[in-house]
């Protein structure tokens, strides 16, 4: 039997060195999926893993490329399968994950007809991909994948290749040796890129001028810890990190100020206010106001992607380059300084934050404060663990209780700050890396929105993993808790009741109902041992937590602006106003218990 188009499919995917591809079956795609069948027989396959909806497939996709650097995989039939890839197509685009997204579609004879599921999925498609194709004929197959896989590992980017059923189950034919006809091939090596001398001098000259100089780091970072930390020492430098970057640097250093930004850290604040040279590297923070003043502070940036220079603010230099490469060259340049009097009040400042994050995280709640949920965790986890946050007041927690330590690995959606990412990043996690313990910190909207059918796709494949531990920590607080502060803070207005108030749901009761573990703390003083069992435990756990939802997630500075809003929505008789005045003053004065 001569082999389907779809047959070359597969095998043209494994010469690219995919292993994994995370999808949901349909007609629209059922010739890929019988190749993979086929394949898998023959023992030469690729591992499928069933999500349960699409959007989770491309989100499982997108943490794969996060946590190994490879590219990552996801399928969907046509029509409503394709359109619900989307979402997490848009996170891996907007945090430069590679990813390639294949995609069913109605006959090439149908095409045109408004058939069944029949969309233009090209122009579907066309934002949020660098590269994206429908087949036509068996012989383009060859040069879209090959382009399409190239495209979205060297731009860390979103590549989605079309292929219509028939297509799948015609004959293989290879392109011919005719003209009309293309022939590619497979492979890609990212190639060192370093900028000019000229311009590393012209960088170093900045750097070596300054006094006070701040160094900013976000996922481009990744790679060159090693780089920052000897650049931090040479210039008597503090090192913010964008929360992209948060496991690049260790929280131990004690010129690590810790995030930036709303979700940020008050000595990440005073860093940026009060430094008269900045260097970013591989970062696209976006919040400006949260950099030094224009005009302030010199500016030299690093970063791979070109069209991220002197984006956020303007810098003297612009290096186009790998961070890594870049430092590495730029590093025999510096100037050593010899007055440490910056950094050393950069590493007390630090050491008191500390002090105050401790004591905020044990200031009364009702019943538990959500700070102390992440306080309790972060000591306990093990030097590999993996720890994913959703986006929400739990990212708040993850961004400034969560100490990372070297070796730890730790993201969520940072460009798209997108709901319900952190349990399909945390699966994804588990697949590429299957001996590390992972953590996956929730809001109950988000659990309720999509993450809870997760849990069973965990269910499914838990016992595949040589380390079973997996952990979904929820916040119960039957509130849709960032958007509420955002209603008061930013609106002035008093919480909306009808678009804020959650149900409450039993998650861990419904993780037991699966085969999984279920911890349920409402005492904050029973945190410590929770956390304790469900890291030892011999399964996957959801350790449900009943958090307070009026404990603020204060910035580390609060614009007049922001109080003024803040006391409007207190005065239009929000819900509970004393006890929220009372949790809000508990933590600037941050008493404990």
């Amino acid at each position: 039997m001569s082999m389907k188009t779809s047959d070359f499919f597969v095998q043209r995917l494994k010469a690219w060195g995919v292993t994994r591809i995370y999808g949901y079956p349909g007609d629209g795609i059922n010739g890929v999926l019988g190749a993979i069948q086929r394949a898998n027989e023959k023992g030469d396959g690729i591992e499928f893993i069933q999500v349960r909806h699409e959007e989770m497939a491309a989100f499982m996709a997108a943490g794969h490329a996060k946590f190994t650097g490879e590219l990552g995989v996801c399928l969907s039939t046509g029509g409503p399968g394709a359109t619900h890839l989307l979402t997490g197509l848009y996170d891996a685009k907007m945090d430069h994950a590679p990813v390639l997204a294949i995609a069913g579609q109605a006959e090439v004879t149908a095409r045109g007809a408004s058939y069944q599921q029949e969309m233009n999925l090209d122009r579907v498609f066309a934002d949020v991909a660098n590269f994206v194709q429908e087949a036509a004929a068996p012989a383009q197959v060859r040069h879209l994948i090959d382009r399409g896989v190239r495209i979205a590992k060297a731009q860390n980017g979103v590549a989605v290749v079309i292929v219509p059923k028939d297509i799948q189950d015609e004959p293989w034919e290879a392109p011919k040796h005719l003209h009309g006809f293309t022939h590619s091939g497979p492979g890609y090596q990212r190639p060192k890129v370093v900028p000019y001398e000229a311009d590393l001098q012209r960088a170093a000259e900045v750097l070596n001028a300054g006094k006070k100089v701040a160094i900013l780091i976000g996922a481009g970072a990744r790679g060159a810890a090693v780089e920052v930390v000897q650049a931090a020492n040479v210039l008597a430098a503090g090192v913010a990190k964008a929360l992209l970057g948060k496991d690049v640097l260790p929280d131990d250093a004690p010129f690590v100020t810790g995030s930036i930004g709303l979700l940020g850290t008050k000595p990440s604040w005073e860093l940026m206010q009060n430094c008269d040279t900045l260097l970013m590297i591989g970062s696209g923070f976006p919040w400006t106001e949260f950099l030094p003043e224009e005009g302030k502070a010199r500016a030299v940036q690093i970063d791979i992607d070109p069209a991220m220079l002197g984006l956020r603010y303007p810098c003297e230099v612009n290096l186009h380059g790998d961070a890594a490469e870049t430092l590495r060259a730029l590093l025999p340049l510096l100037e050593h300084k010899e007055d440490r009097s910056w950094q050393e009040e950069i590493a007390v400042q630090v050491r008191d934050w500390w002090k105050v994050m401790e004591d905020r995280a044990h200031a009364p709640a009702n019943p538990v404060n959500p700070q102390r949920v992440v306080w309790e965790m972060s000591p306990q986890l093990p030097d590999n663990a993996i720890v994913t946050s959703d986006s929400g007041s739990c990212a708040n927690w993850f961004a400034r209780d969560y100490r990372v330590k070297q070796g730890q690995r730790a993201t969520l959606s940072g460009g798209l700050a997108c709901m319900g990412a952190a349990v399909p990043y945390a699966i994804a996690a588990k697949f590429a890396h299957p001996d590390r313990p992972v953590v996956a910190l929730v809001g109950d909207g988000a659990m309720q929105m999509n993450n809870m059918a997760e849990l069973i796709t965990i269910q499914k494949y838990w016992q595949q993993w040589s380390d079973p531990r997996l952990i979904v920590c929820v916040f119960n607080n039957q509130d849709l808790n960032q958007v509420t502060w955002e209603q008061r803070v930013m609106e002035g207005n008093a919480r909306f009741e009808a678009t804020q108030q959650l149900p409450d749901v039993r998650y861990a009761q419904f993780a037991e109902s699966l085969g999984l573990q279920g911890i349920f703390v409402d005492n904050p003083d029973e945190l410590e041992d929770a956390w304790r069992r469900a890291l030892s435990a011999d399964r996957p756990v959801v350790l449900e937590v009943k958090t307070d939802p009026e404990v603020a997630p204060l910035p580390p500075h609060i614009t007049f602006k922001q109080a003024k809003a803040f006391m409007s929505s207190m005065a239009k008789g929000d819900r509970g106003a004393a006890q929220i005045i009372s949790d809000t003053a508990s933590q600037l004065l941050h008493k404990k218990k």
